[in-house]
């Protein structure tokens, strides 16, 4: 099986149940939603389809909802403006004109006058067009133009470098986020992270659910990076989102970035994903380039637990062929192997050290599987940290909500077996029958068996069981 999980982000070119079904068949197991572009009632009627297409299938895809986070944008503009190096450019704050004969928009953030001084760059349209801070006003920012081309309606602006006042949740995101715990996504991804307490900030609006959605850490700034660590101790999965990392970071840094921070993750025991521009000349291409080629390679390679598609699968010409493509060179890298950062993980509990024993039995037994009962999602998650060899991972939990978060860990495949957590020890015999079933593993194959038994004064106790398929 592949390790590497694959997420598909959703949109017109993918959001019908026909191309939902295909896209779960070619291999997604985690479907985005980015609330940037999504409609409630879209939401609504896709989260829906998803989960009456994977009851029909028997499988357990997630459902992420990314959240659009505090955004700068530029205003209408009646037409695209022509912009040559070394002109001046205003955005203007309260709706005011730019000065009379001088080009000039609206932005929709009135603290822009407070957040930026004089030499600091301002980035526009996703690093299409650059400017220089030369003044600042109550009414507005004065910018020399320092790269040529247009400038159209509601741009999005980055300011590297600059901690901007947006509160980490806007009104927007509060009103999605209720969403999302109305439909029951099982990811909610917080987008321009800056420090733990934007995290807890997320935590607070689910803390009334029993088994609340994922929080998932995007890391897309200077400022995430420099508290990257204490940022990934309080989210449950971090986002390498390279697309707004990129334009506030030096670009030469980013691919040092990626390393550090999914080497920082198989340390935590965090999963990772790594996304943006994996495939992105497919959006037009039937083909990757062979820099996208060897992009998703070495994601792949460093074993992060994700991979992510955005405007290939939402917007683009050749979606189902993208996944296929990502599946096909995670196959081929896995077999070859991988950076191993693992080996450094931090062991703290003893019940991350007897997974650790199992895995290193289905190493040295060459097993076709390692099975883990669940009801809380903890034994495959220390056990998918662990990244085993030969093992694939098969959680088997009593409810689909917890199986489709484990949807998000490497190698790791969940099974809704409803008597499971009841009797796990009386279960293996039929969990081993169900993987020969379905071809996961053959007769003969040799199984490492965690066996949770509940808790005894307070302690978890589990054990290791070898069984014989």
């Amino acid at each position: 099986m592949r390790r590497t999980r694959i997420i598909a982000t959703l949109g017109p070119a993918t959001d019908t149940p026909e191309r939902l079904g295909a896209l779960m068949d070619a291999g997604v197991n985690v479907f985005r939603l980015n609330m940037s572009h999504a409609k409630h009632d879209w939401v609504r009627r896709v989260v829906a389809d998803i989960r009456g297409l994977a009851r029909a299938r028997q499988v357990f895809p997630g459902i992420l909802m990314d959240l659009q986070g505090p955004s700068i944008r530029t205003g209408d503009v009646p037409a695209p403006v022509a912009l040559r190096v070394g002109e001046r450019f205003h955005f203007m704050v309260h709706g005011a004109p730019p000065p009379a004969g001088e080009l000039g928009t609206t932005v929709n953030y009135e603290g822009l006058v407070s957040d930026v001084r004089a030499g600091d760059t301002l980035v526009v349209d996703n690093g299409g067009r650059k400017m220089r801070v030369g003044g600042v006003t109550s009414a507005g920012v004065a910018c020399e133009v320092l790269t040529e081309g247009s400038l159209g309606s509601r741009r999005h602006i980055n300011l590297p470098g600059v901690r901007v006042s947006l509160p980490a949740l806007t009104d927007k995101d509060r009103s999605d986020v209720a969403l999302g715990l109305e439909v029951g996504v099982d990811f909610i991804a917080l987008s321009f992270v800056r420090d733990p307490s934007d995290i807890a900030l997320l935590r607070n609006c689910l803390k009334d659910r029993a088994r609340p959605p994922l929080v998932v850490a995007k890391i897309e700034h200077q400022f995430a990076v420099d508290h990257f660590e204490a940022i990934a101790r309080e989210s449950d999965v971090i986002m390498v989102a390279r697309g707004d990392l990129g334009i506030e970071c030096p670009y030469e840094e980013l691919p040092i970035i990626q390393r550090r921070i999914v080497k920082a993750c198989a340390r935590m025991g965090r999963p990772v994903i790594v996304a943006t521009h994996m495939l992105e000349s497919m959006i037009q291409s039937p083909l990757p380039t062979r820099a996208e080629i060897t992009d998703v390679a070495n994601a792949v390679f460093e074993q992060a637990d994700a991979i992510m598609l955005s405007g290939e699968t939402t917007v683009g010409r050749h979606p189902l062929a993208c996944v296929e493509v990502m599946d096909r060179i995670a196959r081929r890298i896995e077999r070859s192997g991988g950076a191993n950062y693992h080996v450094e993980a931090e062991l703290t509990q003893p019940r991350q050290k007897l997974v650790k024993s199992a895995v290193l039995l289905a190493d040295e037994l060459h097993s076709a599987a390692l099975v883990t009962f669940t009801w809380s999602g903890q034994l495959p998650r220390f056990a998918a940290a662990l990244r085993p060899r030969t093992a694939s991972i098969h959680a088997f939990c009593d409810s689909e909500a917890l199986a489709a978060q484990l949807s998000m860990l490497r190698g790791v495949t969940a099974t809704v077996l409803p008597s499971c957590t009841d009797d796990p020890e009386g279960s293996i015999e039929g969990a081993v029958q169900r993987l020969k079933a379905r071809g996961a593993v053959k007769s003969g194959d040799s199984v490492v068996v965690l066996v949770p038994h509940g808790n005894t004064q307070d302690r978890q106790v589990d054990s290791i069981k070898m069984h014989v398929a």
